[in-house]
């Protein structure tokens, strides 16, 4: 009876034996360490390739995005200076067939009244009168030296030449004056 036991566990286990290796793996190969660091720079150059693949692109994308701006970005600037166009185009007209000139003098105002309140709208501003005041070459641009026609003028603004402008704090055009010297 032992023996019978003993044949029906060497039975189990020859069948159970199959069932074990086909249910275990095979193992990965080991790699050598050279072989590993040579799959991990293979891996590491290969997400280097793609992440420099993604700035390339987008270096390209803003390049096109900043052109398409400077191109567009005077437009509306220009769409809102069409209708002080129009204006001194109905004012031109008019002076053609004018007679009584206070009137061409009044619409030319109210033009130029429009056209400064347009430009102030997008920004622009225009610097305060520099007579008077020291010279700085942040605002001011020295077209010519006088002398000083008095000592309490030397290095100061006698004459403005043309206004300066500045279009969000920023200055587009300097000023250019006269300095006492």
């Amino acid at each position: 009876m032992e023996e019978k036991k003993d044949e029906q566990l060497m039975n189990e286990q020859a069948q159970s034996a199959p069932e074990a290796a086909e249910n275990t793996a095979p193992a990965e190969p080991v790699l050598s360490p050279e072989e590993q660091l040579k799959a991990e720079l293979a891996e590491q150059n290969d997400k280097f390739l793609r992440l420099y693949a993604e700035f390339d692109n987008f270096k390209r994308r803003t390049a096109k995005e900043r052109i398409e701006l400077i191109k567009t970005a005077g437009a509306e600037v220009l769409g809102s200076m069409l209708s002080v166009l129009d204006d001194f185009d109905r004012a031109q007209k008019s002076i053609m067939e004018a007679t009584d000139t206070n009137a061409v003098k009044e619409g030319l105002n109210l033009v130029h009244h429009k056209l400064k309140t347009t430009l102030s709208a997008q920004g622009l501003k225009e610097m305060e009168s520099s007579i008077g005041k020291t010279f700085d070459t942040d605002f001011h641009e020295a077209v010519t030296n006088i002398p000083a026609p008095s000592e309490d003028l030397k290095g100061k603004v006698i004459d403005e030449l043309e206004k300066g402008y500045m279009l969000n704090d920023k200055v587009i055009r300097f000023a250019k004056v006269v300095v006492g010297s």
